[in-house]
Order: structure tokens, then sequence, then C-alpha cells
């Protein structure tokens, strides 16, 4: 047994079943990572398009928010089937159906020319882009010893970050030059780059680390049905959906779609503007995510602190700038809640990091996937009740953005239900493998 110290001088040990890490399993992660980019490109390719949308497609509000309500639902009804897929296929199986899916959708988009096909396509992307995230989780789980998962985790979404900046410094740019067709064509293109390098370098486990094969009653209904029931029951599953639905949905409904109307329609601001404030979303979600991965990776305690402190700032700065007199709240404050917004992707990685040790190896990708559900859910829920308030208000948005408050309390109530719960059961659970990992039978 190999020891090491970990950070914060706390000494660590790796079992042997450990993965060990290293440039190789980088690398191997990395293009994991690369398909999550190009994804989260895609998906939030439409938060740039929305106003070019509403005016190709000839649609309102509301029509124009079920492009993105569609492709979360999608999306979030995938989740639980994609963990099970994970758990029995491995990561790189469905790594591939989703990057075929998530192409092709983003090529149908590009040529779409009546609303009908856009939602197809749109939903196609959705149902690629679920297969994504929880592969990734579980190749960084294969590749990489369970001490590193928090940062990895974090180092993961920031990297998919970097393709939401790319759909906002890009995209946008290049739909004002070259039009509709030709912008999301041209975009389509990173999907076949990843799809060839995935299938040629990509493996499951290092050598010498692979699973135990799954039993053969691991198969059919009944096992399914136990597979979710065993991770639900867990509080820690629980709670780490509960604090992904609480957490990241603030930030997904402004990059994914209503920020830069509310910014050029509701603050006057020009799109430009708009844009870049969009990007300074982005930017501090990259940078707050590098301190948590590592807050989290040495104080597990912080993580229901960091959670619901994010939470409770989130709510404050969109209270000021709803309320704030007069017609455009001031820039300043526009810029700082900006900045807070940033901070909703990482604080939502914190799920995972409850489900993680909840949960046994084999079943992972399940937990993920129910984790998962959980922001997508409040993201698409919060869609359509701006989309719906909008039209019903004659575009008011204080009214239709004070949705936000509503789904925050209902997640912070389950987060204080289920915190002491889950805490409890991963102790004495840590407790056991401690136990377990001195007294090795003979």
């Amino acid at each position: 047994m190999s020891g090491s110290t970990g950070a914060g001088g706390t000494a660590t040990r790796l079992l042997p079943s450990d993965p060990p890490g290293g440039g190789r399993a980088m690398a191997v992660w990395g293009i994991g990572v690369a398909v999550y980019f190009v994804a989260i490109t895609y998906r939030t390719s439409l938060g740039v398009a929305g106003l070019d949308a509403a005016d190709r497609f000839h649609i309102n509000a509301s029509a124009l928010s079920t492009f993105s309500i569609l492709q979360l639902l999608v999306y979030a009804g995938m989740q639980i089937p994609v963990g099970l897929m994970v758990d029995r296929l491995g990561a790189k199986k469905v790594l591939t159906f989703g990057v075929v899916l998530y192409t092709v959708g983003q090529f149908g988009f590009a040529l779409s020319e009546s609303y009908g096909l856009a939602l197809g396509s749109r939903a196609l992307l959705g149902c690629g882009d679920a297969m994504t995230f929880i592969s990734v989780l579980r190749l960084g789980s294969r590749w990489f010893p369970a001490r590193r998962g928090p940062l990895i985790a974090q180092i993961a979404a920031l990297v998919g970050m970097a393709g939401n900046l790319i759909s906002t410094l890009v995209l946008a740019r290049l739909l004002h030059s070259f039009g509709w067709t030709q912008t999301f064509a041209v975009s389509a293109v990173g999907g076949v780059i990843v799809l060839i390098v995935l299938l040629l370098f990509l493996t499951d486990h290092p050598e010498g680390h692979e699973p135990p094969p799954a039993p053969a009653e691991h198969t059919g209904a009944t096992f399914i049905r136990r597979q979710i029931t065993d991770a639900w029951r867990e509080p820690g599953t629980r709670l780490g959906m509960w604090v992904h639905f609480t957490t990241q949905f603030p930030a997904m409904v402004f990059l994914l779609l209503w920020g830069l109307p509310f910014l050029v329609e509701a603050q006057g601001l020009s799109r430009a503007t708009a844009g870049e404030l969009l990007t300074l979303v982005v930017l501090a979600n990259m940078a707050v995510g590098l301190v948590y991965g590592q807050v989290i990776a040495r104080h597990h305690a912080a993580r229901t602190p960091l959670a619901l402190g994010t939470v409770a700032v989130t709510a404050v700065l969109w209270a000021l700038t709803l309320a704030w007199p007069g017609d455009h709240a001031p820039m300043a404050l526009l810029i700082v809640l900006c900045v807070v917004l940033g901070a909703c992707g990482p604080a939502s990685m914190i799920g995972f990091d409850f489900a993680r040790p909840a949960n046994p190896p084999e079943r992972q990708g399940t937990a993920s996937g129910i984790v998962n559900m959980g922001g997508f859910t409040a993201s698409m829920t919060t869609l359509l009740a701006v989309g719906i308030l909008l039209d019903a208000t004659g575009n008011n948005y204080r009214i239709a953005f004070a949705s936000v408050f509503v789904l925050e309390a209902l997640g912070v109530s389950q987060i204080l239900r289920l915190r002491r719960r889950a805490v409890r059961r991963e102790r004495e659970r840590l407790v056991v493998s401690r136990v377990e990992a001195v007294h090795v039978p003979a």
C-alpha cells in the first residue's frame, strides 16, 4: 500500500485498487473533457442567438423559451438512463453516442428553416449533450485517485465553461458576419473532429484497473429499478441533487437564453456590452471553479457552507438588481451580479461531491445522473416561467425574474432538511472503510 501526503498536511493512502493518475490519465481524460467542451458550446449557442432565432422563426418569448426548455427536458429526462448506460457500457461507448447525436443536432439546427425542424434539432442536441458530463465524471473516477475527485470534477466543469466562452465571444461575431446557416454548420465540424479523436485514443480505464465483469443478474428491469432505488435511498444522493437544483439554475437561465434579452431590452445595453457581461459570467465561473475545487479537496466540511453561501449572495444580488429604482440598474451592480452568477456553476458541482462518497463505484453513473437532473429541472422550470411571465406582463423582466426566488427557497429548505443525515451517513461509511483498509483479511 503506497502512502502520500495530501494537501494541508493530511496523510492520505492509495489503496491498491486506486487508479494511478499521471500524464496518461490526463491525456485520456482530456479527450473526454474535449467532448464535453464541444457539447457546452452547442448547448449555449442559442444564448447569443436568441434574438436572431426569434426573427428567423417569427416567434414570441414563450416560443423562444421552448427551444431551451425542450433541450433541457430531454437532457434532464436522459440523466438516469445515461447513468445506467455508463455503469453498464462504460464511458467510451456512451460518449460516442453522445457526440454523434449532438453533432447531427447542430447540423440540423443550422439547416432548419421552420420552427418545428429547429425544435427537433435542439431535442437531438440535448440528448447527445446529456451523455457527456456523467461519462466524463466516470472517466475521472477510473483514471484518478478518489481524493482528486472534487478538483477533477471542477476542472471538467471549468473547461466546459470555456465552451460557453466560445459561444459568447466567437459564435456571436460569426452570426453577425456570416449569418445563421454558415455559423452553426461550421461549428458542427467540431463534433466530427472530437468523434475521430475519441474513437482512436480514448479508453475507459488504465491497464490493470479493469472493473470486475458485471454479474449476469445485473441486467433487466429488476436490476435497473434496484440500481435507481438504492442510489435514491442514499441521503447523499438526494442532498447532492438539491444542491445542484438550487445553485445551478440562476446562471444557466441567464447564459442559456434570457441573459442577453434582459441586458439589452430591460437594462438598455448594447448587444456588444451585453455580450461582454455574459463573458464575465463565464470567466468568473472558471476562476471560482478552481478555488472551490481546491477548498473542497482540502476541507470537505466546506461543502454545505459554500453551496448555501453562493445561493444567499446570488439571491441578494438578484433582489438588488430587480428592485433598483428607475429603469436601469447601474453598470457596477450588473458587473457584480455577473461575477456572482459565475459562482453558481462551481457551487452546483458540490452536489456530485455529496453523491460520490455515498455510492459504490458500480452505482456512480446512476447517482451522478440523479444529481445532474436537479439543476436542469430547475433551469427548465425557470426558463418556462420567465417566458410565460414576459408574455403575460408585456416584457416586465422584474416580475419574470422574480420566479428565481421561488425555486431557491424550495431548494434551500431541502438542503437544510437533508444535510445532517447525509453527513452522518458519510462519516459512518468513512469509519468502516478505514477499518477495512487496516484489517485486511489474510
